[in-house]
């Protein structure tokens, strides 16, 4: 432990004071957290969409500007990971578990429980559904995960910085980050990344118990809840224990594997041409209107404003609040790469196949939903189960899924641990084994403490809460990322 930064015991002494205020009082911290959700919601919901849709248009601007070519390490470095390797590790640290436990609850709920636009029901809900949910986890999300891991990248791998968040802003406040300012921006980074990997845990252990539910009848319950936690994380410090090339590598290309097959499964059995088609329609539509939705706040109407702040507002908190360690582990894993070649990467292929995901997975629901299936009366993590009931081999369905869901929740509290454990000990990109076995403890307390006091409901309000100072810091990171590329540029043409 000599390596520790402050960083560490501040950060972690924040996260055991939650979860202490969780364990004694936890009516309390969900009436406190659900108030600073709604508040930041309603009052700053046009920021949110104003710097996320800023975050998309840079990264375009940058693959098409002559900064595009500039390498994210020195000239001669080469990539460290193959391009199926490099997909399959970003996308199960930055989507996993969100793909399985939405893939056919949001075009579901956006068609039948919580329309953006028409009737629940309705044609115009039908139509909506799945283009919104591609608008939700598409270019927007990769986006901000792509703005955070373009930066640290940037300056870890070409100008040799430590990977440190805080490091990304000596352009623009020098030797100030390396003392108490610096420090307050690291402990930002790291709080929000343990709190939003515990959101995902959460979700990953109730939907885990979700389809044990449906599969077995036995009852839902924090107990169980806590037991799957604690198996996870039992196999989760295992893989931390064998480093980053190894555990985090073989578990991603295992996850994508069990992704492909589930995959093809789905869309052999289920409704092959309706899914082709929904796919192909909802990306038209998803295209056409994206502008529109990217800045849509609807203030004179009071119904559609709180479904985008209940809806859209909500997701890019989420993957704000997720930026931290998604970002940091996609730049770990990036080195050698140009930026063009990186952002395209990071922007258009997980978001592909996030729409080939959700329109296998949605459209499946879909059809039975409107044969006569009651699939949208299901709680959200017993809904894919629900779904697999409806079509042949339901019981191997459901059982890939659930070793699916448990591979993604180790592979992403594994990929955590390494980055908590990088960002308290000045950037390591091998930080010692204790210091990740630390965070694993303290990100499985926080993720069953959450749970504790009000399942999902109260983990989304801590996961807005912890996003908006963050992206604060985002905005100057890009701003210190262009002046350092406007001088290294300059420095290149000089030559």
């Amino acid at each position: 432990m000599k390596k520790v930064t402050s960083v560490f015991w501040i950060a972690l002494a924040i996260t055991l004071f939650s979860v202490l205020w969780g364990s004694l009082a936890p009516k309390n911290l969900e009436t406190i957290t659900g108030n600073i959700q709604a508040y930041i919601s309603t009052h700053f919901g046009w920021y949110y969409l104003l710097i996320v849709t800023f975050f998309v248009v840079f990264c375009l601007y940058m693959i098409v500007s002559p900064y595009g070519k500039m390498k994210l390490g020195k000239p001669d470095d080469k990539p460290d990971y193959s391009y199926p390797t490099w997909f399959a590790m970003l996308f199960s640290a930055g989507m996993g578990i969100g793909l399985v436990f939405f893939g056919a609850a949001a075009p579901i709920q956006q068609y039948m429980t919580n329309p953006p636009y028409g009737e629940p029901g309705s044609e115009e809900a039908l139509a909506n559904a799945m283009p919104i949910t591609f608008f939700h986890y598409g270019v927007h999300a990769w986006g901000i995960y792509a703005i955070v891991a373009l930066v640290l990248a940037y300056f870890k791998f070409r100008r040799g910085a430590p990977g440190l968040v805080s490091a990304t802003l000596e352009p623009l406040f020098g030797e100030k980050m390396k003392g108490p300012w610096g420090k307050l921006v690291d402990v930002v980074a790291v709080f929000a990344t343990v709190v939003g990997v515990a959101t995902t845990l959460g979700f990953g252990a109730a939907q885990i118990n979700g389809g044990v539910t449906y599969l077995t009848g036995i009852g839902e319950g924090f107990g169980i809840q806590l037991l799957i936690i604690v198996i996870v994380t039992v196999l989760f410090m295992i893989s931390a224990y064998t480093g980053i090339s190894k555990g985090i590598k073989y578990l991603s290309n295992a996850n994508m594997g069990l992704a492909v097959i589930l995959f093809l499964i789905m869309i052999i059995i289920g409704p092959t041409l309706y899914i082709m088609n929904m796919m192909v329609d909802s990306l038209g539509a998803y295209l056409q209107n994206l502008p529109r939705e990217s800045l849509r706040v609807a203030p004179n109407n009071e119904d559609q404003q709180q479904w985008i702040n209940n809806w859209t507002v909500f997701f890019w908190a989420w993957w704000i609040a997720w930026s931290p360690f998604v970002g940091i582990f996609i730049a770990r894993v990036s080195k050698g790469r140009t930026i063009r070649e990186f952002l395209s990467g990071v922007l258009l292929v997980p978001s592909l196949v996030s729409f080939l995901w959700f329109s296998t997975f949605g459209s499946s629901a879909i059809e039975k939903q409107n044969a006569g299936a009651d699939l949208a009366s299901l709680a959200p993590e017993q809904m894919l189960f629900g779904v697999f009931d409806q079509y042949p081999l339901s019981l191997l369905l459901s059982i890939i899924a659930m070793m699916l869901i448990a591979t993604f929740f180790i592979t992403s509290a594994d990929s955590a641990t390494f980055v908590l454990g990088m960002q308290t000990t000045n950037g390591s990109l091998n930080p010692p084994k204790a210091v990740k076995f630390a965070w694993g403890i303290a990100q499985s307390a926080t993720a069953a403490v959450l749970l504790y006091t009000g399942g999902l409901q109260a983990l989304q309000n801590a996961l807005i809460s912890a996003a908006f100072p963050f992206s604060f810091i985002m905005l100057l990171m890009v701003y210190s990322l262009f002046k350092a590329l406007r001088a290294d540029k300059a420095a290149l043409d000089r030559q």
